[in-house]
């Protein structure tokens, strides 16, 4: 079958997706006789486009990566990213558009308009999942369609999936772990002696830390992914807010010396356990020893672990590769696998 794909958004992620896409073609077709063309993508900075035909996503990719505009490729003129979506003919659109922890918009608004109009979504951005995930869910299922998020946590480990098809009928009852790799980064660079500010700038120098830094250091990035997690998994609509995150600009160089000399270290430990009914969530610098899982876990590494009543620790891991910091490729690799899991 052929599927005309819709991008909205056009940042790192959206580019390693287009790529991954193009790399994989040949086994999509070989092995699930999937065929696809990319006929809208919509820009924040660069303009809009839309071909039912076929644009050429090189071309695309080649605009965008010089700063130039991408309407020239437009065989139609669209003037936002709901026209994008309306006029691409997608049956499948990726929602890559910049997160917004207090609305989901206007992520929200474009994954609507795509399920009403037929396509399968899938999107990285965690915003819908804590604003909408009831709603949008129940929207695809009265039009036959999917809506994934695997990459909104943990870019493409398979966080959600996990819950949902390896252990069907499991009762969660906690998880636990580190979520943001930022913190992780300048908490194990201040062990190694930095300070909180060398630490900040280095990790703001590879691109994993942005200019503002206040999503990360003060816990809101790693808050929205709690909050996804607990709405989806427990079914419980939860914000960032009610998870009330305190972040790690407290944390000083000396604190970090003695836990060190005591063999422990800080983390920005993330958790969720459910007691009774009621679900306790916390997102806060903790001291963690040898025996917990999360004590190996050092620079951009992340992960989680999951209890329930059938497997009792369940951990998977995110390990930093030498001279890399994960980031867009793995995200686009979980926007990737909700693509194949949809359409093989």
């Amino acid at each position: 079958m052929h599927y005309n794909l819709a991008l909205i958004g056009f940042g790192n992620v959206a580019r390693a997706l287009a790529r991954l896409l193009v790399r994989k073609q040949d086994i999509l077709k070989s092995k699930h006789d999937v065929t696809f063309s990319f006929t809208g993508i919509s820009t924040g900075r660069h303009g809009h486009a839309v071909n039912p035909n076929g644009l050429d996503i090189q071309k695309a990719l080649e605009l965008v990566e010089s700063g130039k505009d991408i309407a020239s490729l437009s065989s139609l003129e669209v003037k936002n990213s709901l026209d994008v979506i309306k006029h691409s003919q997608a049956n499948f659109m990726f929602e890559n558009s910049p997160v917004n922890t207090e609305t989901g918009q206007p992520a929200l608004d474009h994954i609507r308009t795509a399920l009403e109009l037929g396509m399968h979504v899938s999107t990285a951005n965690k915003g819908p999942v804590v604003h909408g995930y009831r709603e949008l869910t129940a929207l695809a299922a009265s039009k036959g369609k999917t809506f994934r998020h695997e990459s909104a946590v943990l870019g493409g480990a398979p966080v959600f999936s996990v819950m949902r098809e390896a252990f069907p009928l499991a009762e969660l009852e906690s998880f636990k772990g580190i979520f943001n790799a930022t913190t992780n980064v300048i908490l194990s660079r201040m062990e190694s002696g930095e300070t909180y500010d060398e630490a900040l700038k280095y990790a703001q120098k590879i691109g994993l830390a942005e200019t503002d830094p206040t999503n990360d250091v003060d816990g809101w990035d790693a808050a929205i992914k709690v909050a996804a997690l607990v709405t989806v998994l427990w079914d419980t609509p939860m914000t960032p807010q009610q998870v009330n995150p305190t972040g790690i600009r407290g944390i000083t160089s000396e604190m970090i010396a003695k836990a060190k000399a005591e063999g422990k270290r800080y983390k920005l430990v993330c958790s969720a356990e459910k007691v009774n009914g009621d679900i306790k969530v916390g997102v806060a610098p903790q001291l963690v020893d040898s025996s917990s899982s999360l004590y190996g876990m050092m620079n951009s590494s992340t992960g989680i672990t999951f209890r329930t009543d059938v497997i009792i620790d369940y951990s998977i891991v995110l390990s930093e590769k030498p001279g890399m910091t994960g980031g867009p490729v793995e995200t686009a690799y979980g926007l990737f696998a909700d693509f194949v899991n949809i359409v093989k």
